[in-house]
C-alpha cells in the first residue's frame, strides 16, 4: 500500500513511517520541516499542505491511504497560524483525498478535544461531544479539525475515514503537549487539585496509528495506553518539582521561575482530568500497549 503521511517530520510521524516501512508499505511524506536522514524507501516533500505543490503530490503519486497528523498546538505556534494549519490544512488534505481517489484516511487527533470540566464524566466515550472550546478557547481550531475530519464519514463515504483521539504521548523524544508541560524543573499545579493524567508511550501511539490503518477502521475511536496516574505522581516520577499555586495567582507564575508558558484556558486541564475509554479501539484492533505507565515516565525522565 502507498501511504502518504502529512506531518511526517515530527517524532510521531517518523516512527509511524518506520513501522509502515517494516511492514512493507511504500511511504510518502509531506512536511514543511526537513527530514534529512529519512530512511531509504521514504519519499519526502518539503511543502505546506495548504499549497498547490502539496496537491501535486496527491495528483502525481496517487496514494492509497492518508495519515494526517500535520496539526499544531499552542506550545509551538501562534493562534492565527494554528487556525490556518489545523483547519485549512485538514480541509485541504481531505478534499485532495476525495479528488484523487484515496481509499483510506486516518486523522490523528487529541483526546483533549473533549475538554476538562468539574462535571465531566470519569471516562469519555466516543459518543461524548468535543466541548473543549467552552473551557479552553485555544483548542477551537483542533476541535474544528477533528469535527471536519469526522464529517468526511458522510461527506465522502467512499473514503474509509478513521478519527483517532489519542491521549497525551510521552517518551524519550521529549516532544508533545505533555512533554512541553513537564519540560522545566518546576511544574505548576492548581492548589487543591490533583487530576488524573492519561498518557501513553510515543512508540505505542505510533503502533496504534498503524493498527488503525491495517484494520481499515471507520469511525471515531479513543486511543489510550496504561492506567492514568495523578498529576502529582507524574511530576514526581519524571524528576520534576511540583509547585502548588493558588488559582488566582496561577497565570502570574507561568513562564517564570522555570515553569512552562500556558494559555489562559489551559488552567482547566491542570485542575480536572480528561480520561477516555478506549475499549472500542482495543476490540477493533486487538492491540495493547507495550509500555506501562512507570516505563513511560522513566523513558521520559532519563532521555538524553
Amino acid at each position: 500500500m502507498r501511504v502518504l503521511i502529512t506531518g511526517i517530520s515530527g517524532k510521531l510521524g517518523r516512527t509511524v513511517a518506520e513501522i509502515l516501512l517494516e511492514a512493507g508499505h511504500d511511504v510518502l511524506g509531506i512536511d514543511r520541516r526537513p527530514w534529512p536522514d529519512a530512511p531509504p524507501g521514504v519519499e519526502t516533500f518539503r511543502e505546506d499542505i495548504r499549497k498547490r505543490p502539496a496537491e501535486d503530490v496527491f495528483r502525481s503519486r496517487r496514494p492509497d491511504a492518508l495519515i494526517h497528523m500535520a496539526t499544531v498546538t499552542h506550545f509551538t505556534t501562534g493562534s492565527e497560524e494554528r487556525s490556518r494549519i489545523n483547519l485549512r490544512g485538514t480541509r485541504a488534505v481531505f478534499e485532495h483525498c476525495h479528488e484523487y481517489g484515496v481509499e483510506q484516511a486516518v486523522f490523528v487527533g487529541r483526546h483533549t478535544v473533549y475538554g476538562a470540566a468539574s462535571d465531566a464524566p470519569l471516562y469519555y466515550t466516543e459518543d461524548e461531544p468535543p466541548l473543549a472550546v467552552s473551557t479552553f478557547p485555544e483548542l477551537a481550531d483542533l476541535v474544528g479539525a477533528d469535527l471536519f475530519a469526522g464529517s468526511a464519514l458522510w461527506r465522502w463515504p467512499e473514503i474509509q475515514t478513521c478519527v483517532l483521539r489519542i491521549c497525551y504521548t510521552l517518551g524519550p523524544s521529549r516532544r508533545g503537549t505533555l512533554a512541553n508541560f513537564l519540560e522545566g524543573p518546576r511544574v505548576p499545579t492548581v492548589m487543591g487539585f490533583d487530576p488524573l493524567y492519561q498518557f501513553m508511550h510515543e512508540r505505542d501511539a505510533a503502533r496504534a496509528v498503524c493498527a488503525a490503518l491495517d484494520h481499515d477502521l471507520r469511525g471515531v475511536y479513543n486511543v489510550a495506553g496504561p492506567q492514568p496516574v495523578p498529576l502529582s505522581l507524574l511530576v514526581q516520577k519524571t524528576g520534576r518539582t511540583r509547585i502548588p499555586v493558588p488559582e488566582r495567582l496561577f497565570h502570574t507564575v507561568l513562564g517564570r521561575f522555570g515553569m512552562p508558558k500556558l494559555p489562559k484556558g489551559a488552567v482547566s486541564h491542570v485542575k480536572y482530568p480528561v480520561v477516555v475509554d478506549d475499549s472500542a479501539f482495543r476490540e477493533a484492533t486487538d492491540t495493547t500497549h507495550e509500555f506501562d505507565e512507570s516505563q513511560t515516565m522513566e523513558a521520559f525522565r532519563w532521555a538524553v
